[in-house]
């Protein structure tokens, strides 16, 4: 035996490296959190959210196992990532209101991507851990979008993806897939990278490759499936007109003139009525208004209604009209009211996903206490109804507004026969922020979905028609009162992502728990071998 020899002492980092590797993860995590949100619309860097959640998987997994990262870190990378995403993400939310709800929203949100951080520690664990990782994500994409109050599905990975080349993936799982793709995409190249940094064979390199690109093979591969707004066999065409009549004032009361919204919208139809008689518009099947282009209750107010059968006759079509109706108990229904002509009111859409902290209040008495802004919430009430409304012959699915995050909306109107989709929006309470461009994109998104053209009619903007492959057609710049008039294929075929509907998502969640739940198994009984 060699007297001589000097036995090894383990070393711990000192206090100081500790807090300054914290201070750089944590950095990076914000870093990542801010990649995310510019891959968000009006910018087209899409690209730039695989890459975010690149960096935040490269933190969670400590650089490969390089350095240990507890639970506790794990949340608080999370966290700062998810304060990097909503803060720039959300600042619409305060525009009119200041910045403290804008502010709690975020940080409420960000205690979901805190849950992935956690997730995201045990993932890294396993030896499949990009798939692991971005499946974390998905299920805590779901939780966000599912509570408190119906969820908070905005700024889904998905929503970002509206210029990607992942896109077409919506097709077959909707959102959800869409979301994995990307998030799977980030964790390949965390693992691409970090193989990358080490000597490996070729082998090495097969599973970080793999799962870097089989979401982009997977969705230019579906890429000639996708529908155009040309119709095909046995399709209706049919011309539909969107109306942008503007506001007399942006801002919380948008509508504090009596009957100017509505006035703004019934003189931009019978500017389309004169064009068309003047042979520069085609003729319209179907007239689609905004969220609240009446801004009194027509059936209350035999003005508007005055005024609104006006405009349906003049221009020889049917009105979608998105208005605020006064229910008997002093509620209010935010309601599109299919007007036809002398017939007047018809079928109609009672929003049914309602807006919490906007159209209604929650727990109002104590969030009283923190906001004189508590009393302006409304005191909406969700309607029932599959989202349908019917208008000379044509069947329209109607998600107003907010509706259009969630994912049930449009799943439910598609499948109970909507042949195109109408997007009513008031975005003059959001002011000029990028929240118009944020909901445009969730239509694209939606019309590759569901297949189906999507009309956006915004009171100030932005309004668009959206071709099925998730292109737009027409545009309408902000604050200017505009008509889009487009030629719309009515369709009845499903996708896969309307017939998967919620399964998809099911799919992905339960794969989740699978893949999370099997690697505490494998260490668990791990740890007693180590011990020995």
């Amino acid at each position: 035996m060699n007297s001589d020899r000097v036995p090894a002492v383990a070393t711990t980092p000192s206090r100081g490296d500790r807090l300054r590797r914290a201070t750089v993860s944590t950095l990076l995590s914000v870093g990542a959190g801010v990649l995310i949100f510019a891959s968000f619309p009006p910018r087209t860097l899409w690209f730039l959210a695989p890459i975010g959640i690149a960096v935040l998987a490269l933190v969670l997994t400590g650089f490969g196992g390089r350095r240990s990262v507890s639970l506790k870190a794990g949340f608080g990378y999370g966290y700062a990532a998810g304060l990097g995403f909503f803060v720039p993400l959300l600042p619409w939310i305060g525009v009119y209101v200041g910045p403290m709800p804008w502010l709690a929203l975020a940080a409420a949100e960000s205690v979901f991507v805190g849950l992935f951080g956690v997730l995201g520690v045990v993932a890294a664990r396993s030896a499949w851990w990009p798939l692991s990782l971005a499946l974390a994500w998905s299920l805590t994409e779901w939780l966000r979008s599912s509570v408190p109050f119906g969820g908070f599905p905005w700024g889904r990975l998905a929503f970002g993806q509206p210029e990607g080349w992942l896109l077409p993936l919506a097709s077959v799982g909707g959102a959800p897939l869409l979301t994995f793709g990307v998030a799977l995409t980030g964790t390949g190249l965390a693992a691409l990278i970090l193989a990358s940094c080490r000597p490996r064979t070729v082998r090495s390199f097969v599973v970080p490759v793999a799962a870097t690109t089989v979401a982009s093979i997977f969705a230019l591969a579906l890429l000639p499936t996708l529908h155009t707004n040309d119709a095909e066999d046995g399709e209706r065409t049919v011309t539909i007109a969107a109306v942008q009549g503007s506001v007399p004032r942006l801002g919380l009361d948008f509508n504090a003139q009596r009957r100017a919204v509505l006035d703004n919208h019934v003189r931009e139809t019978m500017t389309l009525a004169a064009d068309v008689e003047a042979g520069r518009q085609p003729a319209p099947d179907l007239v689609v208004w905004p969220e609240n282009a009446s801004d009194i209750d027509p059936l209350r107010n035999p003005d508007a209604a005055t005024l609104i059968t006006r405009a349906s006759v003049a221009v020889g079509a049917p009105i979608l009209v998105g208005t605020v109706l006064v229910n008997a108990d002093g509620t209010n229904s935010n309601s599109v009211i299919a007007w036809n002509g002398d017939d007047g009111p018809g079928e109609r859409h009672d929003k049914k996903i309602i807006q919490p902290f906007g159209e209604y209040l929650p727990y109002r008495s104590f969030f009283r206490l923190f906001s004189e802004y508590a009393d302006r919430a409304g005191y909406f009430v969700p309607g029932s109804g599959n989202g349908v409304v019917h208008a000379a012959g044509i069947a329209a699915g109607i998600a107003t507004c907010y509706e259009v995050a969630f994912d049930r909306a449009l799943e439910e109107s598609v499948r109970s026969g909507a042949e195109f989709i109408a997007i009513p929006t008031n975005n003059a309470t959001f002011g000029d922020t990028e929240m118009t461009y944020q909901q445009l994109a969730m239509s694209r998104v939606r019309a590759v979905e569901h297949g189906r053209t999507v009309v956006v009619a915004a009171t100030s903007g932005v309004s668009a028609i959206v071709s099925p492959n998730g292109a737009v057609l027409q545009q309408t710049p902000l604050f200017t009162p505009d008509v889009l008039v487009s030629s719309v294929a009515l369709r009845r075929t499903h996708t896969v992502a309307t017939r998967l509907g919620f399964g998809s998502e099911l799919i992905l969640c339960l794969s989740a728990v699978g893949a999370l739940g099997a690697t505490l198994l494998i260490r668990r009984r791990e740890l007693p071998h180590k011990q020995t």
